[in-house]
């Protein structure tokens, strides 16, 4: 006997994220740590629950040993259910199938018997490399109230960026007449938002005939949304106002984590009315020596710090030693970062060991970005790293 779902959250996380190089040379994309205590996929989840959605299937592809740990049984977002709850969905070899995932939209189809097992009225699709706080059930009783075949999540951004997204053409109403992907000259600066709420039939039958399409890349911005709104199917968009941010850039991962600092943080991640759930490690409190310097800066539990913090965001569990200064930087959880070193516009990774009198991200006067160093890299003694320079111990030569 089927117990049904109203709506079952399908979660797309097995992208590579080649953008952010370093950070995702052996993890997804949406296992990246984010704001000292989370990562990425925290977000989706914790908004899925929040929402009152507690079905959700997690699709992973790409290096995906540590999100798989780190999502478990779902319990720190309360999704450890006996009947619904997180599931990993990762590809698998069919009896006539043996493709890994080739788009979003094989992603989804490949997935069919999953969602058809809780007979869901809605599928929501998410992208797992999003940083943001939304309230999907609203999004889905104006879903409802329009009698709409799909919805799409949709956020206005400056015209003159407006070139870089997916955009939304609609009518006073809100219906859609027109997608264009990335225009030279857009007509409106309403961008998609890559959040989908489908009518579940309608999906299965549009994903069944995509599949057997072999011109299509099975993609839903190119193939699957199109040929909807070219059959004429009811199409919505959803304007959404508050903070959102793609974060698939070195750039806007660091600015995103930058928006968490100050006494009025453009982005709040200690609101208890929308509390993001992460699994945080156990670790003792903090330690701030007495000669120590800390201003504007998150440092998490287990953090020791002997020298100077400013501006910045700190993981569990790190060293910042006595005469090392870090500024402007995202030190993510297990880093030590050693006597007399400099780290300025850095992002350093999980148990990354920076050795003593390092310079790392110094020279501003030339402007060649964010420099990263991955995880586990071992930098020596005495080392001066170029700004916007990507240490990988993953690469060649690394």
């Amino acid at each position: 006997m089927i117990r049904k779902k109203k709506c079952v959250a399908m979660l797309l996380a097995g992208g590579q994220g080649s953008r952010l190089y370093a950070l995702t040379s052996n993890i997804a994309k949406p296992a990246v740590s984010f704001g000292g205590k989370y990562r990425i996929i925290d977000f989706p989840l914790s908004n899925c629950v929040n929402s009152g959605i507690d079905t959700v299937g997690v699709l992973t592809q790409y290096q995906p040993l540590i999100l798989n740990d780190y999502i478990g049984n779902g319990q720190p977002w309360d999704l450890d259910r006996a009947y619904g709850g997180v599931h990993i969905l990762s590809p698998y070899q069919a009896k006539h199938s043996y493709d890994w995932y080739k788009g979003t939209a094989n992603a989804i189809y490949q997935n069919l018997h999953f969602m058809k097992q809780f007979d869901p009225d809605y599928v929501l699709v998410l992208s797992g490399d999003h940083i943001y706080k939304m309230n999907y059930s609203i999004m889905l009783n104006y879903h409802i109230l329009n009698d709409a075949d799909c919805t799409i999540a949709a956020i206005e951004v400056p015209i003159k960026e407006a070139s870089r997204f997916g955009i939304l053409n609609t009518n006073e109403d809100g219906s859609i007449y027109e997608f264009e992907e990335k225009p030279k000259k857009p007509k409106s600066n309403l961008a998609s938002m890559g959040i989908y709420i489908f009518s579940a039939k309608k999906l299965f039958k549009y994903l069944e005939e995509d599949s057997k399409d072999p011109k299509s890349s099975n993609d839903f911005g190119k193939d699957v949304l199109p040929k909807m709104l070219f059959n004429g199917e009811k199409m919505m968009a959803y304007k959404f106002s508050g903070y959102w941010k793609d974060v698939g850039t070195i750039q806007s991962l660091y600015d995103a984590n930058m928006d968490l600092l100050g006494d009025v943080p453009m982005f709040d991640v200690t609101d208890t009315s929308w509390k993001i759930q992460s699994r945080s490690p156990l670790a003792p409190p903090h330690f701030i020596a007495e000669e120590a310097k800390v201003a504007n800066s998150i440092i998490l539990s287990g953090c020791e710090i002997y020298g100077v913090v400013e501006n910045s965001i700190l993981g569990s569990n790190v060293v910042v030693e006595k005469g090392a200064v870090v500024k402007n930087s995202i030190i993510m959880s297990d880093v030590v970062v050693g006597a007399g070193s400099e780290i300025d516009y850095s992002i350093l990774d999980e148990n990354c060991v920076i050795g003593k009198n390092v310079v790392i991200g110094k020279d501003k006067s030339v402007a060649k970005g964010i420099t990263v160093v991955g995880r586990d890299y071992v930098v020596e003694d005495g080392s001066i790293i170029e700004d916007g320079a990507m240490l990988d111990k993953n690469s060649i030569g690394g």
